[in-house]
């Protein structure tokens, strides 16, 4: 159960975060490189909104996908800040994954 759910929720966030995430949001959510007319809080919140979508569908936890929706966006804000690279940013998101894997099916 463990494995096959923590799969779901790893193909759900590279489709999340990759191509239903696109330039547009990829950009827009850039606090340090706005696009000038968009808010980039607003870009943020639809990226994490739509990866703790993915998470409620798959788990039906709302715990869980509230606690993506937050942890997703300051992921992504310390990424766009500098603070944590690429492959620091990836390794937290998936460690979430691995968390609600494992707190659903203990």
């Amino acid at each position: 159960m463990f494995h096959l759910l923590l799969i779901k929720l790893i193909f759900a966030h590279c489709l999340a975060d990759y191509p239903l995430q696109g330039d547009f949001l990829a950009s827009a959510k850039n606090h340090k490189k706005p696009i000038s007319g968009v808010p980039w809080y607003q870009a943020l919140g639809a990226h994490a909104a739509i990866q703790a979508g993915f998470v409620w569908l798959i788990t039906g936890s709302l715990t869980c996908a509230t606690v993506e929706l937050i942890a997703h966006a300051v992921i992504d804000y310390l990424k766009c800040d500098g603070r944590t690279t690429y492959n620091q940013d990836q390794a937290m998101h998936i460690f979430c994954k691995v968390f609600y894997a494992m707190a659903l099916t203990r």
